[in-house]
């Protein structure tokens, strides 16, 4: 139970001051549309923490150095197997779509770990007449920090896709970038329990 709280502890902070940075910056600069867009982050973060919950277990699968945007002799330095696990708490709104805080640590590319935690969302479609296979598309929010960076936390915005089958997702995204950084695709998967 204490583990629980902790992680769950760690996500909110790590989604909060993510959040707080973006949201300074938004009433600076941005309009009110945009103000109005981080309550509904905020109000969906919240109801997702006090949600009857769903857990799940991440484990993560690859990661993939696009070929195209990178010189040979760096991708074959690079670690594309992010060895790892997470913990989240998810929740299905009234939509069918999915919602989900999460904590999770994996070997980078230089295989050093990463942590990253965050809010995710995802618009479900149930395209079968089978209701557990599901697609999602969607966003997450949040902060990682790399051992190339001290561990500086960092600030992610980042798209979201999925495959899945009942309790078991695999999940995905895109990390654009400039040649020979970034433009990295990671994925994953989630089993909800």
């Amino acid at each position: 139970m204490f583990v629980s709280k902790l992680i769950k502890f760690l996500v909110l902070a790590g989604i909060l001051s993510s959040q707080l940075l973006f949201a300074s910056f938004a009433k600076a600069t941005i309009s009110a549309s945009v103000s109005d867009a981080f309550s509904t982050l905020g109000d969906n973060i919240a109801q997702t923490w006090s949600s009857p919950a769903h857990y799940d277990l991440y484990v993560p699968a690859i990661t993939w150095h696009a070929r195209f945007d990178y010189d040979k002799e760096k991708t074959d330095k690079y670690n594309e197997r992010p060895w790892g696990a997470g913990f989240g708490q998810s929740r299905w709104d009234d939509k069918g779509n999915w919602h989900g805080l999460y904590l999770m640590a994996f070997k980078d590319s230089f295989n050093k770990w990463e942590p990253i935690g965050g809010y995710g969302w995802e618009k479900t479609w149930r395209p079968l007449a089978d209701d557990k296979f599901h697609l999602g598309l969607g966003y997450t929010v949040g902060a990682t920090a790399r051992d190339n960076w001290n561990y500086i936390p960092i600030p992610v915005v980042l798209p979201l896709a999925s495959i899945g089958y009942g309790p078991a997702t695999f999940q995905m995204t895109y990390i654009p970038g400039t040649y020979n950084n970034g433009n990295v695709y990671f994925a994953w998967m989630r089993f909800q329990f």
